[in-house]
């Protein structure tokens, strides 16, 4: 008997696939926290969740640091008010201050910190799939990312991406190893609200695009 026959199949229904789209909807880049801690055998159960995501060649290259270390969160947060007030200096007339009214990080509230990076040559996998294209460790990584977000958000827990950090000096600060690249700063805890639309739209920086029109055949 094959081994994958002593599995039964899932069935996807309709109502499955309802559900699976309200996560997809409900799924938001979160910057307001409670104060409540995360269990740690909750946030091992999403890195666990994590490792589903596919790799390039199963070379799982992602690296998930979790920094609880009062010292380094200071650190990081000094790196975010830099970039910060760099990126407010490059906006100008109504963006600058539409720029400076957004809440960008939820560092100061979240409970947990978590820094993921991708090792850019890691010995699983054994370099399939990365000769032409190493970039796609970085791309698993990512999506190891995406993968964790949605299982947060299935647990009832907020993630928040903070994009605005130097690499150089996060990695620095976080004293990992010279080839891991630099993916992103989140932070992870239990939301203060609830909304189905992103804040970026609701503060009328931006909105959620459709599809759209363009779609090229050959």
């Amino acid at each position: 008997m094959a081994e994958d026959s002593l599995h039964p199949i899932p069935i996807f229904d309709d109502a499955f696939r309802s559900r699976l789209l309200d996560l997809f909807r409900w799924r938001r880049d979160v910057r307001h926290f409670k104060p409540d801690p995360v269990a740690p055998s909750l946030l091992d159960r999403l890195l666990e969740t994590a490792c589903l995501a596919p790799s390039v060649g199963l070379s799982q290259p992602w690296r998930f640091v979790t920094v609880n270390d009062a010292g380094r969160r200071a650190l990081v947060r000094a790196n975010f008010e830099h970039c910060n007030a760099d990126a407010l200096a490059s906006q100008s007339g109504d963006h600058a201050a539409h720029y400076a009214r957004l809440k960008l990080a939820g560092l100061d509230q979240a409970p947990c910190h978590l820094a993921v990076f991708a090792e850019s040559d890691p010995e699983q996998g054994h370099g399939l799939g990365r000769r032409t294209m190493p970039e796609t460790t970085a791309y698993s990584a990512v999506m190891a990312v995406y993968t964790i977000w949605l299982a947060a958000r299935a647990e009832g827990l907020g993630l928040g991406w903070v994009s605005i950090l130097d690499p150089a000096v996060i990695a620095e600060t976080l004293n990992v190893p010279r080839d891991w690249t630099f993916i992103g700063y989140f932070c992870l805890g239990f939301p203060r609200e609830e909304t189905e639309i992103p804040e970026l739209e609701r503060m009328g920086w931006e909105h959620r695009r459709g599809a759209g029109p363009v779609r090229l055949e050959r």
